[in-house]
């Protein structure tokens, strides 16, 4: 993995994921170690962020990194219309590791084969988010004791969810997993994804009801309905509250169940839940400093 862009989640194999989930281990263990100190690393984040640019930089300044970039496109030579060849081409420049997000799908794909400096997506319009991946597997492992033989229900909007798309992915590389997919017909998972599963010797089920599928499942994974992914509002409008998970809701469900949620929450998960021992969504948001560390390190060589 030494010097290697990693852009989908496709480009590790399951071995390599789970030795970045094992250096993840020893950074949570070991957070503040100053690895970093001699690197540049550049956050390229043409689309707004909390969660990721902040748990990145977060990783970067606790490991002793310096970071250059931008947290808004407007404030770059982008506005000026720059495009983003020269803008990859000029940063790779100044920086040992880019970090990018970007709104266009295959954005991080094209920076990564245009220039020598590696590139780590950090989401990719709808198509992929594979360090949300990482973290979303490193906090099933650490509810769940394992990655094989889980029943996972991924809740939402599973079309334009990468999220979703990187999770699913990820999790048919592990053995005996069953997807429970619940989403409003505008939004299921799309085909391509669907057929993977199958491919890989898994199965699925589809719902549109949430309590078809909670008493029976290991991991709850909730994701909002996405108002900027669609193009007709008039859609959006018709599904955008779909399912809102509520305490009472969880009464039956599985001692084990833990909900993972990549946030941003809207109003999907009542604030209610968040006092329950089930909910783990922000120890998963917490562990994202831990797996980009543990990528960061690996990527650079220095693990």
């Amino acid at each position: 993995m030494n010097n290697r862009s990693l852009i989908s989640i496709n480009d590790y194999s399951k071995e390599e994921i789970l030795q970045v989930l094992k250096t993840a281990e020893e950074f949570e263990a070991n957070p503040r170690q100053k690895i970093l100190k001699n690197h540049v690393i550049a956050s390229l984040f043409f689309e707004p962020s909390t969660r990721t640019r902040l748990s990145f930089e977060s990783a970067i300044n606790q490991l002793g990194g310096r970071i250059i970039g931008f947290t808004d496109a407007s404030s770059s030579s982008v506005k000026k219309g720059e495009s983003l060849r020269d803008t990859i081409e000029t940063v790779s420049l100044y920086s040992d590791l880019i970090v990018m997000r970007h709104p266009l799908e295959g954005s991080a794909r094209f920076a990564s084969e245009i220039n020598d400096t590696p590139v780590i997506n950090a989401g990719d319009g709808a198509n992929q988010h594979p360090t949300q991946c990482l973290l979303d597997l490193y906090s099933i492992k650490q509810t769940q004791n394992r990655l094989d033989n889980l029943d996972i229900a991924l809740v939402g909007d599973l079309k334009y969810g990468r999220t979703v798309h990187s999770l699913v992915i990820a999790m048919s590389m592990f053995k005996n997993i069953r997807f429970h997919l619940v989403s409003p017909i505008e939004l299921k998972l799309p085909r391509s994804i669907k057929d993977f599963i199958v491919a890989n010797g898994h199965s699925y089920k589809q719902y549109t009801d949430i309590s078809a599928v909670i008493n029976n499942i290991d991991i709850l994974y909730m994701t909002r309905i996405q108002q900027e992914r669609f193009a007709d509002q008039l859609e959006y409008e018709r599904v955008k509250n779909s399912y809102v998970l509520e305490n009472s809701m969880l009464d039956n469900s599985r001692d084990n169940l833990r909900i993972l949620h990549p946030m941003p929450r809207v109003n999907e998960i009542d604030e209610n839940v968040d006092s329950n021992k089930k909910a783990h969504y922000f120890q998963q948001a917490q562990n994202g400093v831990f797996v980009r560390q543990a990528l960061l390190a690996t990527i650079l060589g220095l693990r």
